[in-house]
């Protein structure tokens, strides 16, 4: 999952962004409004994390911009302002969810998957919105546990990570490029091997001991999710 954090407090920004990376989500980071507002503008995530009070511009005209223009990616707000008047304005604002400081990081974790499922349940158009399965493979968003022909396969947070990213777009090659951009951050070079080692770690979990092999190489291409032969 892809999340954006905007927060100028460098130590709560950092703590943040730490403890969603562990939870296997590819974190972008802004220090100003103007620069989330940006980095929104310009990206597709699957959530963000906004404050309040920003520098230049603050969360809830960077809010009420991105929700005029139909953007509808999951909001939760933290803030230190958590007057009812605050929390209600955010809401009513476009604000998904409101949290005000000083929090748990394991709060602020539930709540963000809880927003994010909404949408997804949303999007999945009645199947369940706490699950995946495709072609035999169960992924379960909730429990963060994968399930293949009864058989159930442990996976660390980035290979959970990728089999999510595969999964919802089955058929559909990928490049590593994109792979890179939603597992990891911009930090890396696209050149770099990382992403062969990630699928070749994620391929020997999940084809294992299996005839039909789900993951594949498109040379030139990227990798994909194949569904049929």
């Amino acid at each position: 999952m892809r999340t954006l954090v905007i927060e100028d407090d460098e130590k709560i920004q950092s703590f943040v962004s730490k403890g969603l990376r562990q939870e296997g989500h590819t974190v972008d980071t802004a220090s100003t409004g103007s620069e989330g507002q940006a980095l929104w503008e310009a990206n597709r995530y699957d959530a963000v994390v906004l404050d309040i009070m920003l520098p230049e511009r603050n969360g809830i005209a960077i809010l009420k911009h991105m929700r005029h223009t139909g953007d509808h990616t999951p909001v939760l707000v933290l803030s230190a302002k958590g007057a009812v008047d605050d929390r209600v304005a955010g809401l009513e604002h476009g604000a998904d969810d409101y949290m005000v400081k000083p929090f748990s990081f394991s709060e602020l974790a539930a709540r963000l998957h809880a927003i994010t499922r909404r949408t997804q349940a949303a999007r999945q158009k009645g199947k369940s919105a706490t699950s995946l399965t495709v072609c035999g493979v169960t992924l379960d968003l909730l429990k963060r546990t994968v399930i293949r022909a009864d058989r159930k396969i442990d996976l660390q947070p980035r290979e959970f990570a990728l089999l999510e990213l595969l999964m919802r777009n089955p058929n559909r090659p990928l490049t590593k490029t994109l792979i890179l951009e939603r597992i990891w951050d911009y930090s890396f070079d696209p050149q770099t091997n990382i992403v062969d080692v990630l699928v070749c770690r994620l391929r020997n979990k999940l084809d294992a001991g299996f005839d039909q092999k789900l993951i594949l190489t498109m040379r030139g291409v990227g990798y994909v999710f194949r569904t049929s032969e």
